[in-house]
């Protein structure tokens, strides 16, 4: 028995010490950046400006700007939680290809920004993006499509309940990032410990834009069950593809990016009048 009572202590202790640890460190489990700055010409990617933001806490915040083509709204991309700017590289150029604008936003510490990511700065940084399209680069709102890849579609849909915008596509969305981690860890109680949550289903009730949900059904990473359920919770109108066969970020090669360019083409254009009075704190 004493021996019982030793083991199942130092099991004790040893799952405290990694639950502690788990929680101080648990920025460095969510995140994955690659720091490494790419200008996009050196990516081949002709018409492509490289922007900086600077935000009110003193970060500097690298992105990718260019002009849509006229007639054809502007995607604002949020990506997901590994790589930098440089991997979005051939999305970016077929975005283009059909015209589209594209401002594709670094998170902090990813692609040459500074600082740390979080939730709370990456939702404030995505619209000081939204600000600069807007005031800045004199796009219309109601031209302005949001993308959030993986990670990024919590951080679409938290902007997307606070401005106006003319769609929102949302690829390999989750419920929230506790229900991924909860998954992922079901022996740790992250439900009680985790500091960025992105409560997806929380914000979507505000969300008045179009959406499409864009998800693998063989997606290991985020299964497609959270993307069937971030669609059931939004607002009309809405549309779900989901791409048998596909992963979590594989889904392009299985015709994904055709069915956003339909949806995309569909979608009503021109910004409405009462657009700026739409904006919420």
């Amino acid at each position: 028995m004493m021996l019982a009572a030793k083991i199942a202590f130092v099991l004790a202790a040893v799952y405290v010490l990694i639950a502690l640890a788990a929680l101080m460190g648990q920025r460095r489990l969510m995140y994955f950046p690659d720091p490494a700055r790419v200008p996009p010409a050196s990516m081949g990617l002709a018409g492509v400006d490289e922007r900086i933001l600077k935000t009110p806490d003193g970060a500097e915040l690298v992105a990718w700007y260019a002009k849509a083509a006229p007639g054809k709204p502007t995607i604002l991309y949020f990506h997901g939680n590994a790589g930098n700017l440089a991997s979005r590289a051939e999305r970016t150029r077929r975005f283009m290809a059909q015209g589209l604008g594209v401002f594709l936003l670094s998170y902090r510490g990813y692609g040459g920004s500074t600082g740390s990511p979080s939730e709370a700065a990456n939702v404030a940084d995505a619209r000081l993006a939204y600000e600069a399209l807007v005031g800045g680069a004199g796009v219309a709102p109601d031209d302005i499509v949001l993308y959030g890849e993986s990670l990024g579609s919590g951080v679409a849909v938290q902007l997307a309940a606070q401005v106006p915008v003319g769609g929102v596509i949302l690829d390999a969305p989750y419920t929230s990032i506790v229900d991924v981690a909860a998954e992922a860890y079901p022996v740790f109680p992250v439900r009680l410990a985790l500091f960025d949550r992105y409560e997806t289903l929380r914000y979507l009730p505000d969300v008045k834009a179009p959406i499409l949900v864009v998800h693998g059904e063989a997606d290991t990473t985020i299964p497609v069950r959270m993307g069937r359920a971030v669609y059931a919770a939004a607002n009309e109108p809405k549309e779900l593809v989901t791409i048998p066969g596909a992963g979590h970020s594989d889904h392009h090669m299985f015709g994904s990016e055709d069915e956003m360019f339909r949806w995309l083409a569909a979608l009503p254009r021109g910004a409405s009048p009462e657009a700026e009075t739409q904006t919420r704190p």
